[in-house]
C-alpha cells in the first residue's frame, strides 16, 4: 500500500527541537517537511502590529537546519501561518530569511509564497450579500468595525498549498493557514485519502505534544489511504494510545467532528492501536465536503496604548485590605483624569491573578502579593501619566492599622512604569463564504 512520510520538526517554527531527533527523523527518508508557524493563541498583537511571533535568530536557526536537510534529500518544505499571524509582512519576512539561508548555503529551489491578506472591500461586499457568519465572536461584523481594522487575514485550507505543489514549488511559505491542512497538503497532493491526511495533520501540527513526555520536538507521520502511524523522532519519547487519542481532542468543541475550511472530518469510528512501545496506528476518520466553502477571518484593530507597573506587596496590613485599597486608588485616579478615556486593570498574583473572578480560593493565604497595574489610554503619554499617578497613590496610601508611613509597594524596576505600546483586539473572528478555495490566496513563484 502506498504511504507518505511527513516529518514535522516542532509544534511552532522557532520554538525549538532536538537536532538528534531531527537527524533520526531524516533517516526515515521523509517525503516532505511540514511545519506550522503561527496561532491566534498569543492574541491579536502580532496580527495587528505585523511583528513576528518568534525572533529572527530562532527562525533562521531552525530554518537553516530544515532547508539544508530538505534540499540534500530533494524533498519539499511547507511552512504555514508564517511569522505567527500569517500576514503579507510575515510571509515576506520569512521569505527574506529563506533567501538569506539559500545564499549562504548555496541552495537552489523553486519558492512559492501564498498570501492570506483579505481586502477590506471584499469583506464589505460579503456583508452586503449576507455571506458573513459569527464564529467565536460576541459581535456582528459590520462596515464600521472593518474601517478600524488594521490587518485582516483568512485561514486557507489545503487547496492553495496543493496548487503550489502542482506548479512545482519546492519550498512553500504560506500566510495564515488551517494548521492541520499545512501538514496534510502534501499527502493530499499525492492522492492519499483526505480524511486520514487531515486527521494526521491535526495531531502532527503540535509536534511531539502527542508523545510522552510531550515537548516541542520532532514527530513523524506515515499516512496511507486507510490509516496513519505516528512515531516521535526522539528515542526518548513514545507515542501511546492515550497520548495520541488525547491529542485528537485538542482544541476541539466537538470530540468527534474536526471542522476546517470547506469540510469536516468525522472521528466517530476512529480506533487507536499500539503497534509497539513507540508507535500508534490510527484508523477510522471520514471526510465530508461542505456544500458551501467558508473561511475563517481574523482581523485586528488598535484600541489604545498600554503602560504597566510591576510591584510587590509585603506589608501584612496592606494585604489584609488589598481589595479596598486598590479600588479606592482606581476611583481616585479616574476622578483625577476625568477628561481622559481610560481603562485601569489590576492583576494580583497570590490572590487571583490567574483566574480572576473564577478563582475558587477566596481567602488570601500568601505572605506577599505580586501586583501588575495596567492602564490603557488613547495615547502612550496619557497611559504613562495615569499609571505613574496610580502607582504613586498606592505607594503613599494610608489606612487604619498601618504601621509604615510610606513604601507600601516595592518596584523591581526603575522606571517603575513600562510602556508596552499599542493594544489590539480581534475586530474580526468570523466566517466568510467564498466560491473558490483559491480565490483569496494568490501564489507567487520565485526561482532561488
Amino acid at each position: 500500500m502506498r504511504s507518505i512520510t511527513v516529518l514535522t520538526p516542532t509544534g511552532t517554527l522557532g520554538y525549538g527541537f532536538d537536532f538528534l531527533a531531527f537527524k533520526r527523523g531524516m533517516d526515515f527518508s521523509p517525503d516532505v517537511i511540514a511545519v506550522d508557524a503561527g496561532s491566534t493563541d498569543p492574541g491579536p498583537y502580532y496580527l495587528g502590529s505585523g511583528k513576528p511571533l518568534v525572533s529572527r535568530f530562532s527562525t533562521k536557526h531552525e530554518l537553516e537546519i530544515i532547508l539544508t536537510a530538505a534540499r540534500f534529500a530533494q524533498i519539499p518544505v511547507i511552512i504555514g501561518s508564517a511569522g505567527g499571524a500569517g500576514t503579507k509582512y510575515h510571509v515576506d519576512w520569512t521569505a527574506e530569511i529563506v533567501r538569506e539561508i539559500a545564499m549562504e548555503k548555496k541552495l537552489k529551489f523553486r519558492l512559492a509564497t501564498i498570501s492570506a491578506d483579505i481586502p477590506v472591500e471584499r469583506v464589505k461586499e460579503a456583508i452586503q450579500r449576507n455571506e458573513i457568519r459569527q464564529f467565536e465572536a460576541s459581535f456582528n461584523l459590520n462596515v464600521e468595525i472593518l474601517e478600524k481594522t488594521t490587518s485582516l487575514v483568512a485561514q486557507m485550507g489545503y487547496e492553495p498549498i496543493v496548487k503550489a505543489l502542482e506548479d512545482g514549488a519546492e519550498v512553500i511559505i504560506a500566510g495564515r493557514s488551517a494548521d492541520d491542512c499545512v501538514i496534510a497538503s502534501y499527502p493530499i497532493w499525492c492522492g492519499i485519502n483526505v480524511a486520514q491526511s487531515i486527521h494526521m495533520g491535526k495531531i502532527l501540527e503540535c509536534g511531539a505534544f502527542s508523545a510522552e513526555p510531550f515537548a516541542m520536538d520532532v514527530m513523524l507521520g506515515f499516512v496511507s489511504d486507510d490509516h496513519f502511524v505516528l512515531e516521535p523522532g526522539s528515542k526518548n519519547r513514545y507515542a501511546t494510545r492515550e497520548s495520541v487519542a488525547a491529542h485528537s481532542l485538542y482544541e476541539r468543541e466537538n470530540p468527534y467532528i474536526q471542522k476546517g475550511p470547506g469540510h469536516q472530518i468525522d472521528l466517530h469510528k476512529c480506533q487507536y492501536e499500539q503497534i509497539d512501545k513507540r508507535r500508534v496506528r490510527v484508523t477510522g476518520a471520514s471526510y465530508e465536503r461542505d456544500n458551501e466553502y467558508w473561511i475563517k477571518l481574523e482581523g485586528a484593530a488598535i484600541i489604545g496604548f498600554r503602560t504597566i507597573a510591576i510591584a510587590g506587596v509585603r506589608c501584612p496590613t496592606m494585604i489584609e485590605k488589598i481589595d479596598f485599597l486598590l479600588e479606592k486608588a482606581r476611583k481616585k485616579t479616574y476622578e483625577y483624569f476625568s477628561s481622559k478615556i481610560l481603562n485601569i486593570e489590576y492583576h494580583v498574583y497570590g490572590r487571583n491573578g490567574v483566574m480572576r473572578d473564577r478563582e475558587p480560593q477566596k481567602t488570601i493565604s500568601s505572605h506577599e502579593l505580586g501586583l501588575i497595574i495596567e492602564v490603557v489610554a488613547d495615547d502612550q503619554e496619557t497611559a504613562n501619566s495615569v499609571c505613574h499617578h496610580l502607582s504613586g497613590t498606592l505607594l503613599h496610601d494610608h489606612w487604619t492599622g498601618q504601621v509604615n508611613t510610606s513604601g507600601n509597594i516595592a518596584f523591581p524596576y526603575s522606571p517603575s512604569e513600562i510602556d508596552s505600546g499599542p493594544v489590539y483586539n480581534f475586530s474580526a473572528y468570523h466566517l466568510m463564504k467564498t466560491p473558490d478555495p483559491l480565490e483569496l490566496f494568490p501564489i507567487t513563484f520565485e526561482d532561488i
